[in-house]
């Protein structure tokens, strides 16, 4: 299938529903108006639902249950009910993908988001876009999974869904990849652009004269998560460490590989998304 073709199809490439994009409007302004904020949550049964259970997860170990959207609010903050509604939004929008694990795919997704929230801090890029872009970094496959089911088989064949060479095999067999699927889903759900170029140039960050130091990030981030996924060993993720962009932002394997230091997402934590 073409490009343009993939990106016209109202099935592989839905619109973003009107109460995300009016709280992520609302949120994006310098100074929220949180009763404004509560009440676009509320309209959102399946939003609300899962800010109540971020809230009432075991990481913030609370004596009482939070049972409102206005207390959650209170403990969560705006970025992370921004990222909270974002993810549930893309989420939301690929609710059955063909051949695709969505909890496993979130689980991954979220500790490409963590990962990536820890390496901008190394390169003194925004951690919160960052996470963002980390966590919707690879939502380009679920839009080819669902508009492309024919070509799967052969993308499979070649490579895993979340394989390292992924990308690489779907370039080859269809002239694109899932990073540039997600920019442009980025680009229609009026993403900040920032994150739009990262997910654009996350497979080749600095190719061709392009300097996009985010997608750097997220292609480092990616690299890590997948090796995780795959069970690398330590000579392995030698291997196959990308040299290349590590330069670039200097950053050298033994910083990257500090980040194991991370709570690796559980399939619990995944939970919300799903």
């Amino acid at each position: 299938m073409e490009f343009k073709d993939l990106l016209a199809s109202q099935a592989a490439l839905p619109s973003i529903p009107k109460v995300i994009a009016l709280l992520l409007s609302e949120l994006g302004r310098e100074e929220p108006d949180l009763k404004k904020v509560s009440q676009l949550v509320s309209t959102d049964p399946t939003l609300t639902m899962r800010l109540l259970r971020i809230a009432n997860s075991a990481q913030y170990q609370l004596s009482k249950k939070i049972g409102s959207v206005s207390e959650a609010l209170a403990l969560l903050g705006t970025n992370q009910l921004r990222d909270t509604a974002m993810a549930a939004a893309v989420a939301g929008a690929f609710r059955n993908v063909p051949g695709v694990d969505l909890r496993q795919f979130w689980r991954y997704s979220l500790d490409v988001a963590k990962l990536a929230r820890l390496l901008a801090g190394v390169v003194r890029l925004p951690q919160p876009i960052a996470f963002t872009a980390g966590l919707i970094h690879a939502v380009g496959e679920l839009v080819i999974c669902v508009g492309m089911p024919a070509e799967l088989a052969a993308i499979d064949a070649e490579a895993t869904p979340l394989s390292l060479k992924r990308a690489k095999a779907e370039r080859r067999l269809l002239g694109y990849c899932y990073a540039d699927v997600g920019a442009a889903f980025a680009q229609s759900w009026q993403f900040p652009q920032a994150i739009v170029d990262a997910l654009g140039h996350q497979h080749a960050p600095f190719e061709n004269g392009v300097y996009e130091p985010l997608a750097g990030v997220l292609h480092l981030a990616a690299w890590r998560a997948r090796a995780n996924e795959a069970g690398l060993t330590a000579e392995e993720l030698v291997d196959n460490f990308p040299d290349a962009i590590g330069l670039a932002l200097a950053i050298d394997f033994d910083t990257a590989l500090q980040q194991d230091a991370i709570d690796w997402t559980s399939n619990q934590e995944a939970i919300v998304l799903v």
